[in-house]
């Protein structure tokens, strides 16, 4: 066989092979995770490996075509990354401001040596669709936010709780754990919980999450941090909206490290010793220690006599005691209880029901955390004051 046979039969071959390749696919649309002030992180997930970026623009009145929009690529180290979850953290926003955004990924074949060969881009609709938005934190009159917990995979409920919980008067979405059983896959991820979430608001509103002691739970459980980035880099950590400043703790598991149900492979009474000197900082950041509402939102309460609830009434509430907290939102115990302050956790605590929302409007008047039930009917609810 000659030399140009050879050519033309190899051109021929990698023109087969790229008529019937599939086109790589969006296959979660974006999210959006640790909103700030100033700061926001977008993660999407693509059916092949690729690069992605985000592209940005002001919420103007043009076409989002109508001129080339910034690029910011998912990037570390100085390379672009390549893989199926991808997540571009945005920073130097303008507080209080709406941007829209379009995200986009380009497949790659393959990689040898110093060279690439790409394939494809996909990118989420911006002609027959509205751009995807989001606004950043600023100096909001009022707060308003809703509360899910322990939904386990019920996407039915989840999605019925959302809407009663006046989803759309929302300024953000609270996952206070156990969202799933244990955690196997990505795959389960999304259909657990994260598809219904992406569809009703998480690609243009901010969601935060409280990991719950079943997220600890699985071979995928791992991965959990790398799809619900944080401003802190970990799974404890605190943000401002209007007058509210809110710290969000990560409850850790419910039994001894020991127990037979963790084969060995935990470590969480250490991390809440760390987690516990994070906190003795954070109660004295401005953004909390000025705030007219104080909330801390954390998965397990601190009672029920298990090893883990101890270990946070022992570790954290010591601490939020000191710093004048005036209400801690929990799930765990799938039922509702309001747990009044006494001497030793100096705050009320609502322990939301798994069947429950809570929804909360916080104002220079007065703080309403009401707890409805699938029907809409208000089951309880706890009034507070704002700090002068």
């Amino acid at each position: 066989m000659t030399k140009l046979k050879c050519i033309i039969l190899l051109l021929f071959f990698n023109c087969f092979m790229a008529v019937g390749q599939d086109a790589i696919r969006i296959n979660h649309l974006p999210f959006i995770q640790g909103l700030t002030e100033q700061s926001v992180s977008i993660i999407w997930t693509t059916d092949k490996p690729a690069t992605g970026w985000v592209e940005l623009a002001p919420d103007d009145s043009s076409h989002f075509y109508f001129k080339e929009r910034q690029k910011y690529y998912a990037a570390a180290y100085g390379f672009k990354k390549v893989g199926t979850l991808h997540q571009v953290t945005l920073t130097n926003l303008k507080p209080g401001t709406r941007y829209r955004y379009r995200v986009y990924s380009q497949e790659v074949l393959k990689h040898v040596g110093v060279n690439v060969q790409y394939g494809k881009v996909v990118a989420t609709d911006v002609y027959q669709k509205a751009p995807l938005f989001f606004q950043t934190f600023g100096m909001a009159k009022s707060t308003r936010f809703t509360v899910v917990n322990d939904i386990h995979e019920r996407n039915e409920v989840l999605d019925k709780l959302l809407d009663i919980g006046s989803l759309k008067t929302s300024d953000f979405v609270v996952f206070n754990g156990d969202m799933v059983s244990n955690l196997l896959s990505e795959t389960q991820l999304y259909e657990g919980f994260m598809d219904t979430a992406i569809k009703k608001f998480a690609s243009e509103k901010p969601m935060f999450y409280s990991r719950g002691n079943h997220e600890t739970r699985g071979p995928f459980a791992t991965e959990y941090p790398q799809y619900f980035p944080t401003p802190t880099g970990k799974l404890y950590y605190q943000f401002r909206h209007g007058n509210a400043g809110f710290i969000i703790l990560d409850c850790g598991e419910d039994k001894p490290d020991t127990d037979i149900e963790y084969s060995g492979i935990v470590d969480m009474d250490n991390y809440r010793s760390e987690q516990a000197a994070w906190l003795a900082q954070a109660v004295e950041d401005p953004s909390f220690k000025d705030a007219k509402y104080k909330i801390v939102i954390c998965h397990m309460p601190p009672f029920g006599g298990w090893h883990g609830e101890q270990e946070i009434l022992e570790k954290f509430v010591p601490i939020l005691n000191k710093a004048g907290t005036q209400i801690m939102l929990s799930g765990h115990l799938h039922r509702h209880i309001i747990k009044n302050a006494t001497n030793t956790i100096q705050f009320p605590i609502i322990v939301n029901s798994n069947n429950n929302v809570l929804r909360v409007d916080l104002d220079d008047e007065k703080g309403i955390f009401k707890i409805l039930d699938q029907q809409g009917k208000t089951v309880d609810q706890v009034i507070i004051k704002p700090l002068k």
